[in-house]
């Protein structure tokens, strides 16, 4: 062996040493964690697996945002990536030859953001995980990171400062200023990701669970950006996740942007205008519009298809199979499976007689608490809408929410809202809701149009059948979690059982 090689040799020697002494520590750092986590994740709202065992706690990275092993009374800031289920045991029988490891892990991977204290300030005690009893943080106060000001003070500037920290990576908008010091709050309320204003200026919005490759909140409002579309706030920083075994396909952890103080969402603003009595379609009609110039822009950023045939064809069969599998679910839909099948059959129908239908990028999850409005001296409330949280459906896997698809997909999951705010006020017994849903419906549909935009109602078997299926997936997501809430959807499913395609 020549003398050139020793160097690299001996460095490698020491590369290994220290990712085993790295593992070590990580290894123990879970172990102490272990049993605390396992009674705080099923608690936390972001959870998806209530309901079931938590299974294995594996750890896959940890990095220190601020040291916690220090022995003063400052906090220590640590970010975590556990991965909350079983890895499946290896069959040695069935493994290929020299493979040398095991499968692959499965479960959800979470990301989780933990103060680190000696003793714990009274207005963060809500906040506790617990106190590790063994390992590196033993006898420490392990607590949720973002309700304390300070560690959330620090992740903004981490985020001021593009570069790298172990396995996350900052990024920031070419161009964006980020004050400092801004003061932080935590959003309540929040179902799957946790939300950070500070000051009047920026919003983080993290992602709990996270999956390989790029969120699409942050992919579309990058590229909308991009193509110069106002309807969407740009991103103003990000963070991520570049894990050794997978360098290709960082997992997003974050999303900073602008934050519209005094905005009203489009539920808020629907719900006053049903107990007010007021018409509403002008800020509908206006929506439709917002709608149609974000769909025309992501054409235009981002690359679009035509599906026909057998491909136009699938999108039928798959909704026909969750519609079997919704009734084994759920018996109340089952006298309406007939009549609901229907609609997927004419889509059927429509692709074998030469049908087609436009394919892009959309928002995947549209509906009246996804769009903001801020009143305008001298103009009536609704009109101008901004479109926010690009993330998709957050229970279907990313690649799912990164699917092209018809712009009318969009547009049923707005008239889905209009009807689910005109049924709740009915619910409550309150006159003139039918009316009301129908109007508006109709005038996004028409804001839709006017904007440049297909007309909806044009594609009535890609509408209905798109309605349809969020319709059904309201009836799981109800019956599941909501069971007081079942009517709701159910009024429209025995609408579109009878529907005429």
């Amino acid at each position: 062996m020549s003398d050139s090689s020793a160097p690299r040799t001996a460095q490698a020697s020491v590369s290994q040493g220290q990712a085993r002494a790295q593992q070590a520590q990580g290894s123990a750092l879970l172990r102490s964690l272990t049993g605390l986590l396992a009674n705080w994740l099923p608690e936390q709202r972001w959870f998806a697996g209530k309901g079931r065992p938590i299974g294995e706690l594996t750890l896959i990275s940890a990095t220190e945002l601020l040291p916690c092993g220090s022995s003063g009374p400052g906090p220590g800031l640590l970010h975590l990536l556990v991965r909350a289920g079983a890895r499946p045991a290896r069959d040695d029988a069935s493994a290929p030859a020299g493979a040398g490891h095991a499968a692959p892990p499965t479960g959800d991977c979470y990301q989780l953001l933990l103060g680190v204290r000696p003793a714990l300030p009274d207005a963060l005690h809500p906040a506790l995980v617990g106190r590790p009893t063994e390992g590196p943080l033993r006898g420490r106060a392990v607590y949720e990171a973002l309700h304390d000001p300070r560690l959330a003070g620090l992740l903004l500037e981490r985020l001021r400062t593009p570069g790298r920290l172990g396995c996350l990576s900052f990024g920031r908008a070419q161009g964006t200023v980020i004050p400092s010091g801004l003061p932080a709050r935590v959003l309540t309320g929040e179902q799957t990701n946790s939300s950070v204003v500070f000051g009047d200026a920026h919003i983080l919005k993290l992602f709990r669970r996270v999956s390989p490759g790029i969120n699409p909140d942050l992919e579309l409002p990058r590229a909308l950006a991009g193509a110069g579309c106002a309807r969407v706030p740009a991103p103003a920083a990000w963070f991520e996740a570049i894990l050794p075994d997978a360098p290709d396909e960082p997992l997003t952890l974050g999303v900073l942007q602008p934050f519209l103080a005094g905005s009203t969402d489009g539920w808020q603003l629907a719900q006053r205008s049903l107990a007010e009595r007021t018409d509403f379609t002008p800020a509908a009609h206006a929506l439709g519009r917002a709608t149609a110039e974000v769909h025309a822009a992501l054409a235009e950023a981002l690359p679009t298809d035509l599906l026909t045939g057998r491909r136009l064809e699938g999108l039928a069969l798959g909704m026909i199979e969750r519609l079997d599998h919704a009734v084994e679910a759920v018996s109340a839909l089952r006298p309406y499976r007939e009549g609901l099948r229907r609609g997927y059959t004419a889509l059927a129908d429509h692709a074998a007689r030469g049908g087609r239908a436009r394919v892009q990028r959309l928002h995947g999850d549209l509906h009246l608490g996804q769009v903001l409005t801020a009143d305008r001296p001298g103009q009536p409330a609704g009109t101008h809408w901004t479109v926010i949280d690009f993330e998709g459906e957050p229970a279907r896997p990313l690649a799912d929410r990164r699917e092209p698809g018809p712009p009318v997909r969009d547009v049923a999951g707005m008239l889905r809202s209009f009807d689910y705010a005109a049924c709740q006020h009915r619910v409550r017994g309150r006159a003139g809701a039918a009316e009301w849903s129908r109007a508006n419906r109709a005038a996004f549909c028409a804001g839709y149009a006017a904007a440049g935009g297909e007309n909806p109602l044009a594609e009535r078997e890609l509408l209905l059948a798109y309605e349809t299926d969020k319709a059904i997936y309201e009836v799981l997501y109800e019956a599941r979690h909501r069971p007081s809430w079942l009517p709701v959807p159910m009024m429209a499913i025995r609408r579109l059982a009878e529907a005429d395609a």
